[in-house]
């Protein structure tokens, strides 16, 4: 075993400038296959509860979005914003809406590759964009219609850009000023996506201390700039999403993660893969830092191993995940595994440092499948139909609907369970099934309110819409309180009608009733 670090280049000379260059393609190659594996069964499962939000929220006229993000969900405003115009243009299918995750992932896997390249070497720059392009937690938000892809594609590369800028000589005042502005900007849209993208600050702020080549000073004052700047960029979603905080109090009634779960669940989604990958990480660690983990000769050969690096990508995978758990566990709830997707670059990198390090090459080859291999049962699980927030089905119910509904039946959906899970959503996002029935508890639909969803009013007071109608299709939640209380099932048994038929999707309950 042997450390895997070269020296960083002090300048760039010509046939360094030409494998910059060279790497360009194998990067973009690279980020293909990202994409690819991101975006590969990403239509199969159903929607769910958040993809929800985002679908319906985009799918707003403009002047009704701004008056909902006013009330609730600022802090993805943005990105509502940027699926509005998305689906405009390519629908709302699960597979068009869940398309920009994927390419986010394309393109973030070859930034993961690119800044491997820049902190270590093109070995381990391959070999972390592969393992990037496998991680569970990087496979699941690639198909997934929802900020964290975008964001973690953001981070990455406004990495990269500040490694460049710490990294090379002053030039002109002009080009140091449109890079520093480069920086803030995507920075600041970072922040703006998803705003927990603001805990890379403190990483970026180890990055400059330890990485600059310039003036320390000037360095400093102009990174500060432009962290203000981002800052700024970005207050009004941070202004709103403060005002509007009371949207993650539901964390406060899910157990709260230790950091042991956060070790699993945070990346690697299996204690099989998780242990492969921390001792991998421990592996590049020691051989970094113990002289007595490199191999004869290495030690003088590597004297100035680029431990600065080593350092600033652990501090990118601890950093933020420590901030959240001990802000939850000392002031209020603010942690949840995927709000650390931002972090799966660095987690990719120190498990690639750690592969690379072993020798001869079929050990690292082996190892790699290894990684591939116990991460195949997560990603195949994450393709399945009921793979979305343990067994959504909103669309396996709304395809029965489409073949055997009726025009003029009517439709009525269990409304006891909280609202992501209600199965009323299916009826927005898939709508094709819903045409001509009869919802007959709906106030008001989701675009007329301040809120993400429908308002209703409940069945007792509705029953009366239910005249002239000899068929009722209602859908009830499986373990809510509706299905205990049958409370929906007894006012239609008053209002005539009786079980024709019923069937279990997955937990969702499709009940057919007859006049």
């Amino acid at each position: 075993m042997t450390t895997v670090f070269a020296p960083p280049l002090v300048e760039a000379s010509e046939p360094t400038k030409r494998a910059r260059r060279g790497f360009t393609g194998v990067a973009i190659l690279l980020g293909l296959v990202g994409f690819l594996v991101s975006v590969a069964g990403s239509w199969q499962p159903s929607y769910w509860g958040d993809e929800a939000a985002s679908v319906l929220s985009a799918q707003r006229p403009l002047p009704s979005l701004f008056r909902m993000l006013g009330n609730v969900d600022a802090v993805h405003g943005v990105y509502y914003l940027l699926l509005h115009g998305w689906i405009d243009v390519f629908g709302a299918s699960e597979f068009a809406t869940r398309l920009p995750s994927a390419l986010s992932i394309g393109a973030a896997t070859a930034g993961t590759a690119v800044l491997a390249r820049m902190l270590v070497n093109v070995r381990v720059a391959v070999i972390a964009a592969l393992v990037f392009t496998v991680l569970p937690r990087v496979t699941y938000m690639g198909a997934e219609a929802r900020s964290t892809a975008l964001a973690t594609m953001i981070a990455v590369w406004c990495t990269v850009l500040l490694v460049h800028v710490v990294r090379s000589r002053p030039t002109t005042a002009t080009r140091d000023l449109s890079l520093w502005a480069g920086y803030a900007v995507l920075l600041g849209a970072g922040m703006a996506v998803f705003v927990y993208t603001a805990l890379l600050v403190p990483v970026h702020g180890l990055l400059v201390a330890l990485l600059t080549r310039r003036s320390r000073r000037a360095t400093a004052a102009a990174w500060t700039c432009g962290v203000a700047a981002a800052v700024a960029l970005a207050s009004p979603i941070i202004f709103w999403g403060l005002t509007q905080r009371e949207q993650i109090f539901f964390l406060a009634r899910r157990p709260q993660a230790s950091a042991l779960d956060a070790a699993v669940q945070q990346w690697f989604g299996t204690p099989p893969l998780a242990a492969l990958a921390w001792l991998l990480i421990t592996v590049g660690c020691l051989a970094a830092f113990i002289p007595r983990f490199q191999g004869p000769g290495e030690g003088a050969r590597h004297e100035r191993a680029p431990r600065a690096e080593l350092l600033i990508l652990l501090a990118w995978l601890v950093v933020p995940s420590a901030t959240l758990l001990i802000g939850t566990h000392l002031i209020t709830p603010m942690y949840a595994y995927r709000y650390l997707s931002v972090c799966a670059p660095a987690a990719a990198i120190l498990v690639a440092v750690g592969i690379a390090g072993l020798r001869p090459f079929w050990a690292r080859a082996t190892t790699l499948l290894l990684v591939v291999a116990l991460a195949a049962p997560g990603y195949l699980a994450q393709r399945s139909d009921f793979a979305k927030d343990y067994g959504s089905d909103w669309r396996q119910s709304a395809d029965i609907l489409r073949v055997e509904a009726r025009p003029r039946d009517a439709v009525v959906f269990d409304e006891s369970t909280r609202p992501s899970r209600r199965p009323r959503l299916a009826m927005h996002l898939y709508p094709a099934a819903f045409v001509g029935l009869n919802d007959i508890t709906r106030e008001d639909t989701f675009e007329n309110t301040d809120g993400l969803w429908d308002s209703t009013i409940p069945l007792e007071a509705a029953a009366f819409r239910l005249a002239g109608t000899d068929r009722v299709w209602f859908l009830q939640n499986i373990g809510s309180r509706e299905t205990t209380a049958g409370t929906g099932l007894a006012v239609l048994r008053e209002a005539g009608f009786s079980i024709a038929s019923s069937r279990t999707i997955n937990r969702t309950i499709l009940i057919e009733l007859t006049r």
